[in-house]
């Protein structure tokens, strides 16, 4: 079920994109874990699939271990594409490959983009595949690496949005500022996950798997996928996506969130999209949105590794100086409040971080503060000033701004 620091590990992993109508921010964070097991893939253009003007994005929540989380990030996509060529017939309309899915197309005939159909198909068999083929890992084969990970991602033609999800990950698509979309975890609980289970002779216990793992579908695992007789989306463990296609809607779409268990234990879906929709109306940098996200989540309760990825389509929210100019005065507001609580007398004492928190929170003369994230979106702005005016802050940073429940 995981151990946990003394102290999160709030250093972020970033990254960014533009390209193909479309720009991507991304950040991870260790935070309370003692290992970080999340990792990523964003990819922009597939130009040797003949995909040119196709991008992929998935995020990886590795569990009991890194290993699974890690190869699949690096190889899911090659196995997604190579069955769907297979799935169109190695030919034109899918061409081929050297790799084995099908004839090399010649140099004057590029590969076509596959089908619709056969992407949907290519997806749920590039899941079977590269999990056959990590069972061969000697050390995950032998036992000595019981890692698995969920997965959950977006291929993204000119046309469609083609969403995938194994586990508790999970994506969302925002349109007219609206949640259109979101795809479904697969928890132990669920009556068709439970039934498969107990037919593989398994059992759901404290809502997991035989009591132990937490999710009914992942990618590695396999102490819960050696049940003689049963194939591979049969044992008690499924390595089968659920797989969704949604039409684009240029003029209406504005952005896709992808993110692990760690950033939906303490955020709605429409709570996200509420914060993510009015950050991006306050900086068009998404590193720093997502970065936002992490760091709110992390102050919401968030014990999890964290990862996510936006997505930003043509018609995201753009900056607005009106929005711009409340974020300030919001922040200006909370230094004020926070520097008037630390300036009484001395006889009262100094307030610790969760006294001021809390105060905080029965403001009834506060501003607005951003839907969804609420005072925790505000918590390194509030933590910054108490610092800046704790006398018994200690030199190495540790002390009462380290507390993190209120």
């Amino acid at each position: 079920m995981g151990a946990f620091l003394d102290k999160p590990k709030t250093e972020k992993h970033n990254l960014h994109g533009k390209g193909n109508g479309l720009c991507y921010g991304l950040s991870s964070m260790q935070g309370w874990r003692v290992e970080m097991e999340d990792a990523h893939t964003a990819v922009l253009g597939l130009p040797a699939a003949g995909m040119a003007d196709w991008s992929f994005f998935a995020v990886y929540d590795g569990h009991a271990g890194s290993k699974v989380a890690n190869y699949c990030s690096k190889h899911l996509l090659e196995h997604i594409i190579g069955a769907s060529r297979e799935a169109c017939g190695g030919g034109g309309g899918g061409g081929g490959g050297s790799d084995g899915s099908g004839p090399d197309p010649s140099p004057q005939t590029p590969p076509l983009p596959p089908a619709t159909d056969a992407v949907k198909a290519g997806i749920r068999t590039g899941f079977l595949r590269i999990d056959e083929h990590m069972r061969s890992f000697s050390d995950l084969r032998n036992g000595l690496d019981r890692s698995g990970s969920t997965a959950v991602g977006v291929l993204l033609s000119p046309d469609h949005f083609f969403f995938f999800n194994c586990g508790d990950s999970r994506a969302v698509l925002c349109r007219d500022s609206q949640v259109c979309f979101s795809t479904l975890d697969h928890k132990p609980c669920n009556p068709r996950e439970r039934e498969r289970i107990q037919n593989a002779g398994g059992s759901v216990m404290i809502q997991r798997v035989n009591g132990s793992l937490a999710v009914s579908r992942a990618l590695g695992d396999y102490d819960y996928k050696c049940v003689d007789g049963k194939g591979p989306t049969e044992q008690l463990v499924s390595p089968e996506p659920a797989v969704c296609e949604v039409v684009r809607a240029a003029e209406h779409d504005q952005f896709v969130v992808l993110a692990c268990d760690g950033i939906w234990d303490v955020m709605s879906n429409e709570e996200l999209c509420d914060f993510v929709r009015s950050r991006l109306e306050v900086s068009d940098d998404l590193e720093a949105v997502c970065n936002d996200v992490v760091d709110t989540c992390l102050h919401k309760g968030s014990r999890d590794n964290m990862s996510v990825v936006l997505v930003c389509l043509p018609n995201a929210p753009k900056v607005s100086e009106e929005a711009v100019r409340k974020d300030a005065e919001l922040n200006r507001y909370l230094e004020s409040r926070v520097e008037e609580m630390l300036s009484r007398p001395e006889e009262v004492g100094f307030p610790d971080l969760v006294t001021v928190m809390r105060n905080l929170s029965t403001d009834s003369g506060m501003p607005t503060l951003p839907p969804g994230g609420g005072l925790a979106s505000k918590r390194n702005i509030i933590e910054a000033v108490y610092n800046r005016l704790n006398p018994y802050r200690e030199e190495d940073g540790s002390g009462a701004d380290l507390e993190y429940n209120w």
